[in-house]
C-alpha cells in the first residue's frame, strides 16, 4: 500500500470524541444568475406512481451501453429520475431531507445534465436545481463543442454519445467538509452510490436503461465544466436511454 494511501487512511478515519466546531455552511445548492433561463419540470406531486414488483425490479435491474437514438424521454421521465435521485422531501436549518441518503444530510452534489433527446427541451447543458425542481441553463447545443466537451471526456465515450441524457454529479466539498472535515471525501463517494442506484431503480420501474460511468478524464472535465477540481469536482456520471 502506498505511503499516499495510508496517509488518506489515517487522515480520514473516525475518530471517536476527536469532534471539530462546525464551520460555516455553504448554500444548499449553487447559486444561478438572475436572468437565468429556467426550465420548468412537472411537480413531484404530478408524477405517475409506478406500482412494481419490487423483487422482479431488482432481477432486471440491468446496465444498457446502447440506446435507440430515435426515441426522447418525456420531460415528466426526465422529472421522475430527478426527484428519485435528488428530490428535496424537506429543508431544515442544518441539512436537507431528499430521496436518497445523504451523510448528515449534507448532500454535497450537484447534478449536471447533458441533454440531447427530452421532449421540449433543447439539446445543451443543464443543471438541476432540487430546491426549486427546475433546469437552469448552463450552455446550450449552439455552442459547437459542447458534446465532446462534456460527452468525449468518458472512457466510455460511446455511451455519452448515444444516451438521452448524461447524468454528472459533482460534489461540493465545503458543504461536506463543513461537517465531517477529511472524512468528507469518504462520504461523498458514498452519496454518490446512493444516488446512481436509485437512478437505475427509478429508471427500471419506467422501462428506461442506464449505464453508469466511473472513469473519465478528471482535469478536463472538471474544466469544461468550468469547476476547480479541489472545492468542486466531478464524481460520477450515468447514461440513460430507451
Amino acid at each position: 500500500m502506498s505511503q499516499a494511501r495510508i496517509d488518506y487512511m489515517q487522515e480520514s478515519a473516525w475518530k471517536r470524541n476527536s469532534a471539530k466546531k462546525m464551520r460555516p455552511m455553504p448554500p444548499f445548492e449553487l447559486p444561478y444568475a438572475k436572468d437565468a433561463v429556467l426550465i420548468d419540470l412537472p411537480e413531484p406531486d404530478l408524477l405517475p406512481d409506478a406500482h412494481v414488483n419490487f423483487l422482479e425490479m431488482i432481477e432486471l435491474r440491468s446496465t444498457l451501453r446502447q440506446y435507440d437514438d430515435t426515441k426522447e424521454l418525456t420531460k415528466k421521465e426526465l422529472s421522475y429520475l430527478l426527484w428519485c435521485t435528488q428530490g428535496v422531501k424537506m429543508v431544515m436549518q442544518t441539512k436537507t431531507v431528499r430521496n436518497v441518503p445523504s451523510a448528515g444530510g449534507r448532500n454535497a452534489l450537484e447534478t449536471f445534465l447533458y441533454i440531447r433527446r427530452v421532449e421540449d427541451i433543447k439539446p445543451g447543458l443543464y443543471r438541476f436545481l432540487p430546491l426549486e425542481h427546475k433546469l437552469v441553463l448552463v450552455s446550450d447545443s449552439e455552442n459547437e463543442n459542447i458534446e465532446t466537451d462534456i460527452c468525449g471526456q468518458f472512457s466510455t465515450s460511446g455511451v455519452a454519445n448515444n444516451a438521452a441524457v448524461v447524468f454528472i454529479w459533482t460534489a461540493v466539498y465545503e458543504r461536506m467538509a463543513c461537517m465531517f472535515g477529511e472524512r468528507a471525501y469518504r462520504y461523498i463517494h458514498l452519496d454518490a452510490g446512493h444516488v446512481c442506484q436509485n437512478l437505475y431503480l427509478a429508471a427500471q420501474t419506467m422501462k428506461i436503461k442506464v449505464c453508469a460511468l466511473g472513469a473519465f478524464d478528471d482535469e478536463q472535465l472538471n474544466k469544461n465544466l468550468g469547476l476547480d477540481g479541489i472545492e468542486q469536482f466531478v464524481v460520477y456520471g450515468a447514461g440513460v436511454g430507451k
